[in-house]
């Protein structure tokens, strides 16, 4: 498709399309192209650290408070545009339009949290502590920083970085996903009406020749990433052994247990919500039911009717429940899953291989799919599948269910439903998981706070967004201080201590 409009770069205030490589970005309801993505060389990302280096200075040495004014503004413009880039996400992702201005309002949350920077930023301070000397620390930028996102939140995990970097003093290059780019370059703009200086903030589409390129470069001090586990340990290990600081947070397999005396209807409108929403394309999606004692047979007959009832269509149709995949690719391998799934032996209770939405036949959708009877060692239980699967695994009591989920490589987010409190506590101290929910099925913790997971669903040693992402985005240091008139006569030999 020649005439697809470009989605290009933004370097230094200026969008640019001129590429030697394109990629197609389609639209998952119909499956046809809809624009084409450029896809940056070296020499496009070589530009792009150039023009933040050249911008660092100036922005590293502005206030708090100056920095802090232009996320104002720009939380101002992401609220007036809003709509916009939940129709670009539904348009480039394909997830319905009530979840995609979700999407944006939690990244605007990060904005929100980022703009009380002054405040966030004060350093500590000890006086006198001893021999005329005080004792201070500061937080100060790093340089420039990179991000590489996902496909599956084109806004809000952007929005986790971009921020943080900015109001920390730092330049950032953020590589969006190539499959939905489009949303990278509405926010670029509004960083420049919200009066960003031109170079602090860059976009560079493309893919690992890109994201090579930030790891290798010695003008990037730190990259941040959001995706699957592979690419984050790759990520990780590439991003040290260049030294820079490196924030990777990688996939999940998350489960929900649920006890006996859970409420079950309540259980079960929160794994139809948890498994099928953003259809299974979220980091936290609930993809194993964890079912204690007798209660699953009663749960499947609570989940039926309901997934029976699943709207499933285009995302911009208001009475969507459930829009498509991202590409064909993505169907194709979800699709495996199932198929590897029932050769494994696991009891295929609703199958939504070769789903068709009537009018948009070629749209890459897959229906809801259940599992039932699903061990630990199945395909379909061990690794992320990213799609609308739910399996279900039964175990004896709650001690099986803690030690079942404390086995698996992930530890991203899980919850428990129960009406237990005791249940309730052991739960939250014993569980090796970075994100717990009680009686909550998606625990994303708010922007005050900070998002991350445990095991091999995190690399590197900070979460992201809240004071976890100001401590990624900035240096430690501490300064001592004191004057001549309050100096010994005479050289010290040894170590010094409080007086």
């Amino acid at each position: 498709m020649s005439n697809a409009p470009i989605i290009g770069h933004y370097i230094n205030g200026q969008e640019q399309d001129a590429s030697e490589r394109f990629s197609d970005v389609f639209n998952p309801a119909t499956g046809a192209v809809q624009a084409r993505v450029a896809l940056a060389e070296l020499k496009t990302v070589d530009q792009a650290v150039a023009a933040a280096q050249a911008a660092f200075p100036a922005w590293a040495d502005q206030s708090s408070l100056r920095r802090a004014r232009v996320m104002f503004k720009f939380k101002e413009l992401l609220d007036k545009h809003h709509d916009e880039l939940a129709e670009i996400i539904c348009r480039e992702h394909g997830k319905v339009f009530s979840d995609a201005k979700g999407e944006v309002v939690r990244g605007i949350e990060i904005v929100e949290f980022a703009c009380g920077a002054p405040s966030l930023l004060k350093s500590d301070f000890s006086d006198n502590i001893g021999g005329g000397i005080d004792n201070w620390n500061l937080r100060q930028p790093l340089g420039v920083c990179a991000g590489v996102t996902p496909f599956n939140f084109p806004v809000m995990v952007p929005l986790w970085m971009i921020p943080m970097a900015l109001v920390t003093g730092n330049c950032f290059i953020l590589k969006p996903s190539e499959r939905d780019p489009s949303a990278s370059l509405l926010m670029a703009r509004l960083l420049k009406q919200a009066g960003l200086p031109d170079g602090v903030f860059n976009v560079v589409q493309g893919d690992k020749v890109a994201v090579d390129a930030l790891l290798q470069h010695k003008g990037i001090e730190a990259i941040s990433f959001v995706g699957s586990t592979p690419i984050a340990e790759y990520i990780h290990q590439q991003g040290t052994a260049h030294g820079k600081r490196v924030q990777a947070l990688g996939g999940a397999k998350n489960h929900m247990i649920v006890m006996p005396d859970a409420d079950l209807d309540q259980a079960a409108d929160a794994l139809i919500g948890a498994a099928y929403g953003s259809a299974g394309e979220r980091c936290m999606a609930i993809s194993i039911a964890v079912v204690v004692g007798d209660v699953g047979r009663k749960l499947i007959d609570k989940l039926l009717p309901r997934i029976d009832s699943l709207k499933v269509g285009n995302g911009m149709n208001a009475d969507s429940d459930m829009g498509p995949l991202v590409t064909a690719v993505h169907k194709n391998k979800v699709e495996g899953y199932i198929d590897q799934g029932v050769k494994e032996g696991a009891k295929l209770i609703v199958d939504g291989r070769n789903f068709k939405v009537p009018g948009a036949e070629n749209g890459f959708f897959v229906g809801a799919t259940l599992f039932d009877e699903v061990t630990p060692d199945m395909a379909i239980y061990k690794e992320e599948i990213f799609g609308p699967v739910l399996g279900i695994v039964h175990v004896p009591d709650f001690a099986a269910a803690v030690e079942l989920i404390n086995a698996h490589e992930f530890g991203n987010g899980v919850s428990c439903f129960t009406s237990d409190g005791g249940v309730a506590r052991a739960f939250a101290r014993t569980i090796k998981v970075g994100m717990v929910g009680i009686n909550v099925p998606i625990p994303v913790p708010m922007a005050w706070h900070s998002f991350g997971g445990w095991k091999r669903s995190l690399f590197g040693d900070h979460h992201a967004y809240g004071e976890e992402g100001l401590r990624f985005y900035s240096r430690y240091k501490s300064v001592m201080q004191r004057w001549p008139d309050s100096i010994a006569k005479g050289a010290e030999f040894s170590m010094p201590t409080a007086k």
